[in-house]
């Protein structure tokens, strides 16, 4: 399920990106991206008692006020969706949402501009929308942890105790990583002083302070650095021990065939297939998926134009001490160039490597 939803929103996310342009209107931002979002959660847009389009909200004395979707389970209302044009900030407006969250009886709320999802809820007071999200959902950065929350409001997925049970977490760690990330790049005297307290005992006047605060930078600056100098390190110890592409052993699978023993030690990975299925929705965009194929072998898992081996789009190397590659030939299929992935994921990394590579068979 988890897989089937992260592919149908990647497949979305090529969706947005190619038509975004020409989408003029909020309306046009609602019936070409907002709707299939809804749809991939698992919700008939077709079925007006599922998916109410213009539900009309009666505010106070103001009467006939709408919200653009509520989505209904069992008959009550889960999900109310405010909408907004795709170049406007899905942060800024939350104000009318706010005031429709007041009176429906919804425990969560969605702000949209089509490619970034915030997920409200009342976690501060009962029947008032808190004024930030507990969650966000960015198709331009699609996360396995964000796809697991998403995965819960699905139609078949939909859990209102396992949202509220995790939401008041998933808010805070948010938070204290925003104030976490401020102090690392700015660090204020609060921060200063209480890291000094645990190995200066004298009093801080305004020149110690300041000084402590230039020293604390410095420590910060330094421990970031060696950290990716040490990461940088492994990296290339590690790729000095991948033999080079030339006594790289690169028998496909029907070269295989002959030897039994050699057949058997061939095993297709989960990450492998992943990395296959990511590669196709990326591709998806200017391909047709019946033209996007893959060979195992011994070294390497290769991803084929038209199943063949004179037109390979990328090879994944998965097989190496859990250090992964992707090799890219968008500079032409005999200038293979070998690029360090740390997950799956860093493969829509490459999307435009990918994307040229197949511009280039097809010129």
């Amino acid at each position: 399920m988890e897989q089937d939803l992260k592919l149908k929103l990647e497949q979305l996310h090529q969706r947005v990106d190619a038509l975004k342009e020409q989408i003029g209107t909020e309306e046009a931002t609602k019936n070409a991206f907002v709707m299939p979002f809804i749809q991939i959660l698992g919700y008939d847009i077709f079925n007006p008692t599922e998916v109410i389009p213009e539900f009309i909200c009666d505010i106070g004395t103001k009467k006939g006020e709408k919200v653009d979707y509520v989505i209904k389970k069992d008959e009550e209302p889960i999900l109310i969706i405010e909408c907004k044009h795709w170049r406007e900030n899905a942060n800024a407006h939350n104000s009318q949402l706010h005031r429709y969250y007041h009176v429906s009886k919804a425990r969560f709320g969605v702000l949209t501009n089509g490619h970034v999802y915030n997920f409200y809820a009342d976690l501060e007071k009962p029947n008032i929308m808190d004024e930030k999200p507990f969650f966000t959902l960015d198709l331009n950065n699609l996360k396995d942890s964000n796809i697991k929350i998403l995965e819960k409001f699905t139609k078949n997925g939909y859990n209102l105790e396992g949202i509220l049970d995790s939401a008041e977490g998933l808010k805070y760690i948010k938070a204290i990583r925003y104030e976490l990330e401020k102090e690392l790049s700015d660090p204020s005297d609060e921060f200063v002083k209480m890291l000094v307290s645990k190995f200066f005992d004298k009093p801080l006047i305004a020149s110690r302070l300041a000084a402590f605060k230039d020293y604390s930078k410095r420590a910060i600056s330094n421990f970031i650095n060696e950290s990716i100098n040490s990461r940088l390190k492994n990296a290339l110890n590690i790729n000095e021990s991948i033999p080079s592409k030339d006594s790289e052993n690169t028998t496909t699978i029907d070269e295989n065939s002959a030897g039994g023993d050699k057949l058997e030690k061939i095993v297709t990975t989960d990450e492998e297939k992943e990395g296959f299925q990511i590669v196709k929705a990326i591709l998806r965009e200017i391909l047709p998926a019946s033209r996007i194929a893959f060979r195992d072998t011994q070294s390497y898992f290769g991803i084929l134009l038209d199943d063949n081996n004179r037109k390979p789009i990328c090879r994944l190397h998965f097989n190496s001490n859990n250090v992964k590659y992707i090799e890219l030939f968008n500079m032409g299929k005999d200038n293979g160039e070998r690029k360090l992935i740390e997950s799956v994921d860093d493969i829509y990394t490459y999307r435009a490597e990918l994307l040229d590579t197949i511009k280039n068979y097809t010129k």
